[in-house]
């Protein structure tokens, strides 16, 4: 630093000041301590700062080891996030969502002398045992699962497939069926009753709801049940893997999509444009929610700019309208003895 400080002529407070964004430094004299540092590769010291100031300047990550779109994006966003803030991040990934290996990893990350971490929590035992790993640390969960112990970030999961819904309805589709998400993981069981929710608040009827997983495996055998029902003509899935499962399925039975059968999915993957034909979906903003997540993390670190502390904050998703989904052409009215049959039935 003080290398730095004699080649632009400057003081060593100076230096400093600019190296930590301090906002009264001329521009001039800002510009001449840049320069300075890139003719000499001046780079910070994490170590030396960290005596200074008793901070390490880094953050944890708690990841879960999935090729699942939701957790992988949560991980990625989150990472950009806290580097954008300055922030150096360490991330441990645990296999299992046990009690063990949310120990394992906070320890792990404590020995790195992190602030604080963020966990990924797809599920509420896994929020649990971080909410007990974590005590006495700046902690927060992003993702389904919660604990009230521990600020989280998520998506509003049952208003997202409120919207997936409710534009099936509008469309002029007289139910939906829904293929769900695991029932243990509470994105699903959230998707599930917005679902629901929306067919209850337009007096439709409420079919039975077809289990599953994230898969496109899963989507692809329930999609091929749903098809050899002709009273089907709109579907939700509750991802976008699935959902893509549902499209082949239909194709395979000579459903075509959307004019005999609309489906929507969740997530808002990218590639969900180059489905065929591209999938209306409703889309996650886990950019947002790597920066939502951060700024509760920070706020607990005493920093005044990143505003008051909040326990729970919620990201509205979007409904993202491509060619999967329309108004139904040939309109199905099942018969009396069809419905007693079961093929059409409310809960």
């Amino acid at each position: 630093m003080r290398d730095v400080a004699e080649l632009a002529k400057v003081s060593s407070q100076t230096v400093s000041r600019v190296i930590n964004g301090h906002p009264y430094v001329a521009d001039g004299t800002r510009q001449r301590v840049l320069d300075a540092m890139s003719r000499l590769n001046y780079q910070r010291n994490p170590a030396a700062r960290a005596l200074v100031t008793r901070r390490s300047g880094t953050l944890g990550i708690i990841g879960y080891e999935s090729p699942l779109y939701g957790p992988t994006s949560m991980l990625y966003a989150i990472e950009g996030a806290a580097r954008v803030a300055g922030y150096f991040v360490s991330v441990a990934s645990v296999r299992d969502l046990d009690h063990r290996s949310v120990f394992d990893a906070v320890d792990w990350l404590r020995r790195q002398s992190v602030e604080g971490i963020i966990a990924i929590a797809p599920k509420p035992t896994m929020a649990d045992a971080f909410a007990q790993a974590s005590s006495g640390l700046a902690s927060v969960t992003a993702g389904g699962g919660r604990s009230p112990a521990v600020p989280s970030a998520q998506i509003d999961n049952v208003e997202g497939a409120r919207l997936a819904t409710r534009h099936l309805l509008e469309l002029g589709h007289t139910t939906v069926h829904h293929v769900a998400g695991p029932d243990d993981w509470p994105e699903a069981a959230e998707r599930a009753d917005g679902w629901r929710d929306a067919l209850r608040a337009a007096g439709a009827p409420v079919p039975a709801v077809m289990p599953g997983d994230w898969s496109a495996a899963t989507g692809y055998e329930q999609g091929a049940c749903l098809a050899r029902d002709p009273s089907v003509t709109a579907i939700f899935c509750a991802s976008d893997q699935l959902a893509l499962g549902v499209l082949r399925a239909l194709h395979e039975a000579g459903r075509q999509v959307p004019d005999d059968v609309s489906v929507v999915g969740f997530d808002g993957a990218f590639d969900g444009a180059l489905f065929l034909p591209p999938l209306t979906s409703v889309r996650q903003d886990f950019a947002e929610l790597g920066r939502r997540s951060v700024r509760l993390l920070l706020a607990q670190l005493d920093r005044p700019a990143h505003g008051s502390l909040r326990r729970r904050d919620v990201l509205m998703p979007e409904l993202v309208i491509r060619g999967s989904a329309a108004a139904p052409r040939d309109r199905y009215r099942p018969s009396a003895e069809q419905t007693r049959s079961g093929l059409t039935h409310s809960v």
